[in-house]
């Protein structure tokens, strides 16, 4: 019996760094359970081969720590997603002695009867289930080493926020700490923060999978402004063996390859636009693609935008727009009320700005300030009263016309902190059947940033602003589709 251990352990020694070699070694393919299949499918080897690449770039010595792997999946439904956990949970397990691991999903429901069954499925098939207990009761799912059960293990936990200190740090300096996330989307975001205190010590690893359901928080984030920290993959549910082929040709044909449904539920890509999101991604991607002559907008009167940080990691900005075109003047920090009103003295000489609207919230020292150097900044109050029916505030109503304007051909310098602005905030309908936008605080609590640069260009929409001139200098091809039979012309967003 001792023999055979240590040969296990050999065996187990020598998988160290090759986990694709380890699923076809560990699991009985093509008996039993699976019989008729001969290992993983194409997706999953390349996703345990590079993983094997990963653990030997780091060269972990057990000592020194290394850079965290971290991987993330996007993906439709049906691809194996669940089994690719198990294999990775086995395999850290196997063969890293004293490894701790936690385990998650969006709900208790998918954690328990999804995830962590088929973790228990694919132990009671592998080679090494004498090694290992696994525990499925509620409130004690975990798969412990029966030697060492309190230094060895991975437990499964809920991902509600009151639970979050149970994705603290592992300690497991010598081994691997690991976090699983499933069906990450819908994680919340205060349980990513303290998961990444794990990520200080040892072999550390993450792997986040998931449907793209949402276009905002950590996981769309991976994808997005923190790609360059992970590995990233996307797969579509066609390209992968097994699936239901003939479901997503009827959801193709119902709802259209192009629809959203179909994006998240098939394809594996993050919807143009969330549920409640206020103004889709693709509306201020092809904005920022967008090139147009700022010469054709020179009968257009020019719009400051000020908006003035709360406090800590917020920003001061200041946007300008004329006509179609906007651009982020400045943005900063901590900034004070004096040498902010100076930047702005500056800017609306330097443009020869027409009007120049100011959160009066925060910005209320800025706007006083101004008026002592002579200048007549026009206080905006977010939540103030709308002048439209549709809206429920000044600010959600700023919002809605500064989405009616992307729509109509608006342009925008590439800008990754602004385009993160204006895709993050999200509506709801209020009693009165009201568009109202999304707090600040509430974002926060999302783990979003505040839209502080879409809030400076928003507010160039609070009023009306006209500039004199001749109707005969307007070109009749630069009008677009405005109506310039009025008296008075503007192109922005009138109430």
């Amino acid at each position: 019996m001792s023999a055979a251990r240590d040969m296990l352990a050999q065996d187990l020694a020598y998988f160290y760094d090759k986990p694709f070699e380890y699923v076809m070694w560990a699991f009985p393919w093509g008996e039993g359970a699976l019989k008729g299949f001969d290992g993983p499918r194409t997706w999953q080897r390349k996703k345990l081969l590079r993983l094997g690449e990963e653990i030997r770039k780091r060269g972990f010595n057990g000592v020194d720590p290394v850079e965290p792997i971290q991987m993330s999946d996007t993906s439709g439904h049906g691809i194996g997603k669940s089994a690719l956990t198990a294999w990775l949970i086995k395999f850290i397990m196997d063969t890293r002695p004293f490894c701790k691991g936690v385990v998650t999903a969006n709900t208790s429901d998918q954690l328990k009867t999804k995830t962590w069954a088929e973790l228990g499925k694919w132990h009671k098939m592998s080679i090494t289930r004498g090694l290992f207990t696994y525990n499925s009761s509620k409130g004690n799912m975990n798969l412990v080493n029966n030697e060492y059960p309190e230094n060895w293990r991975v437990d499964a936990q809920t991902c509600r926020e009151e639970n979050s200190e149970s994705f603290a740090g592992l300690h497991a300096a010598s081994s691997t700490p690991f976090y699983i996330f499933d069906e990450a989307s819908a994680v919340p975001e205060k349980i990513f923060e303290v998961a990444q205190g794990g990520l200080t010590d040892g072999e550390p690893m993450w792997f986040l999978f998931g449907n793209p359901t949402r276009n905002t928080g950590f996981f769309r984030q991976c994808f997005g402004r923190q790609k360059h920290r992970w590995i990233t993959n996307q797969i579509d549910s066609r390209d992968v063996q097994g699936t239901n082929k003939e479901l997503f040709k009827k959801w193709g044909d119902d709802y259209g390859e192009d629809s959203d449904f179909f994006r998240v539920r098939v394809a594996g890509k993050f919807p143009r636009a969330a549920v409640c999101q206020l103004i889709p991604g693709d509306l201020v991607s092809q904005a920022m693609e967008r090139k147009l002559k700022p010469h054709v907008y020179d009968f257009a009167p020019k719009v400051l935008g000020v908006d003035v940080a709360w406090y800590g990691d917020d920003r001061s900005c200041i946007v300008i727009r004329q006509g179609l075109i906007a651009k982020v003047l400045w943005e900063g920090r901590e900034v004070d009320s004096v040498t902010l009103a100076t930047l702005v003295s500056q800017y609306e000489d330097e443009y020869g700005i027409h009007a120049t609207f100011i959160d009066a919230g925060m910005g209320n020292g800025v706007i006083d300030n101004l008026r002592r150097l002579g200048r007549s900044p026009i206080p905006v109050y977010f939540g103030g009263k709308s002048t439209s029916d549709k809206y429920s505030n000044k600010r959600s109503q700023m919002w809605g016309e500064m989405a009616d304007w992307l729509g109509e051909g608006a342009s925008l310098p590439p800008n990754k902190d602004l385009e993160d602005d204006l895709i993050g905030p999200e509506y709801f309908m209020n009693l009165k059947g009201q568009i109202q936008l999304e707090r600040k605080e509430d974002m926060k609590k999302r783990g979003l940033a505040s839209p502080d640069i879409a809030d400076a260009l928003a507010l160039t929409f609070a009023q009306k602003v006209v500039k004199p001139h001749k109707w005969s200098d307007i070109p009749e091809a630069n009008v677009g589709n405005y109506n310039v039979a009025q008296t008075e012309y503007s192109l922005f967003g009138g109430e």
